[in-house]
């Protein structure tokens, strides 16, 4: 079949003919439709996560899916043959720019009925993001406020909609040219970043949900109320995640120092501060698959790329300037 691939990190995402895969006794075998584009395809690229996610080169890239049940381990049984599925694969079983893949029953859900192949694989990594940051780690409850950074793109309008579905004030930041987008999205209060500072305009918020890291965190700590939360997934990550990962020794203390700033100022602003990196989970995405048939939620696609255009596809990514997700689309 053909996928893409890298064969060093660092290196040119090339197309190649790959075996077929393998399919375990309770594993999905999914001929894939659409795939997801993710800043997590590039970063992987680029080795910065090699030392907690090493991959045996040449390695397919990808991490969202939408396609068809075309096969079915032995111990399989809460899938068929045709149904319509999309994922976002387990960390260790990524590789969704390819024709196909095999991907654990438990990681996988039905597609939403009331949306495209491209706009349901443009869903799974974003949204669970989203659930696990605002409902499992955040517990965000009706009538508390929560800001959401960077709110026009991938994870940010997913989780705008899942805040307001879950009954929060939602504030978020964006750019100028995205301020109406945000709004029809359900944002309650919005921020342009290039003409004002968040700092400045927000306080007391219950919840932080921050994808770019930096000096940008540090100031969402500051913005929070007294026992307030900021959930970090650009980073840095945290001993916690260091040890849901099963890291040696020299690892986690590696990871515990490069949080330890964020930590102590979070500390000292009577704060919390949780990194989150996301884990598929096929029982989540179903009740995500429901938000979305009941138009709770509604995916955001800014493009669509042919699967021939993968790698120039992914070198896209670099510019931000996307609304929401860019997709592949698979040869008919």
């Amino acid at each position: 079949m053909r996928a893409f691939v890298i064969n060093q990190y660092k290196g040119p995402l090339q197309p190649v003919d790959v075996p077929d895969p393998v399919v375990g006794e309770r594993d999905v075998l999914v001929q894939i439709h659409a795939a997801g584009l993710n800043v997590l395809d590039e970063k992987i690229r680029e080795g910065e996560f090699k030392q907690i996610l090493p991959y045996e080169l040449p390695q397919i890239l990808g991490n969202d899916l939408a396609g068809t049940v075309i096969g079915l381990g032995a111990k399989v049984r809460g899938f068929g043959l045709g149904d319509e599925v999309y994922a976002r694969p387990d960390k260790d079983r990524i590789g969704t720019f390819a024709e196909r893949i095999a991907v654990a029953e438990a990681d996988l859900a039905l597609k939403p009925t009331s949306v495209s192949f491209e706009e349901a694989a443009s869903l799974p990594l974003v949204a669970l993001t989203a659930w696990q940051a605002l409902i499992e780690r955040g517990n965000l409850q009706p009538g508390q406020r929560v800001l959401v950074h960077a709110g026009a793109g991938g994870v940010g309008s997913i989780a705008i909609q899942l805040a307001k579905h879950l009954g929060a004030t939602v504030a978020t930041t964006v750019s100028t040219g995205n301020v109406e987008f945000v709004r029809e999205l359900g944002a309650d209060v919005v921020i342009d970043y290039r003409s004002a500072d968040f700092e400045q305009q927000l306080d007391g918020y219950d919840l932080v949900l921050d994808s770019l890291g930096g000096k940008n965190l540090e100031k969402s700590l500051r913005v929070l109320r007294p026992g307030g939360t900021a959930i970090g997934i650009a980073g840095p990550p945290d001993p916690a995640f260091a040890r849901e990962l099963g890291a040696n020794l020299v690892l986690r203390l590696g990871i515990t120092a490069l949080s330890s700033k964020t930590r102590r100022q979070a500390r000292r602003l009577g704060v919390n501060y949780e990194f989150l990196f996301m884990r598929a989970d096929g029982a989540q995405l179903s009740r995500i698959t429901a938000l979305v048939d009941d138009g709770a939620l509604r995916p955001v696609v800014g493009r669509v790329f042919d699967f021939e255009q993968t790698a120039q596809a992914l070198q896209s990514l670099e510019d931000r300037g996307t609304r929401g997700k860019s997709v592949i689309r698979m040869p008919s």
